[in-house]
């Protein structure tokens, strides 16, 4: 976040996601870990690997946000760029 903010790019971490259902709002039910420029989620994560149910939730997140991009960064790996998977919406 340090970063980004240097370089001047608009960031929010730890962003609520309400849940709509038949127009009633059912409050939080998500948190995002990263939003950038309010057009790209980032999902953190330190694990021996991205499991299936990682794109299936960062899928759901970039749905109820209505973005159509995201990464899961996975920290967990000797090289950063072999932790990093993309999805689209």
């Amino acid at each position: 976040m340090i970063e980004l903010k240097e370089m001047g790019i608009a960031a929010r971490r730890q962003v609520d996601i309400p849940v709509i259902y038949r127009g009633q709002d059912l409050g939080t039910g998500f948190r995002a870990d990263v939003i950038v420029e309010e057009c790209l989620l980032l999902e953190l994560k330190s694990v021996d690997s991205i499991a299936p149910i990682h794109p299936a939730i960062t899928i759901n997140y970039l749905k109820l946000l209505h973005l159509k991009r995201g990464f899961i960064l996975n920290f967990n790996v000797p090289l950063l760029k072999n932790g990093i998977k993309r999805v689209s919406i």
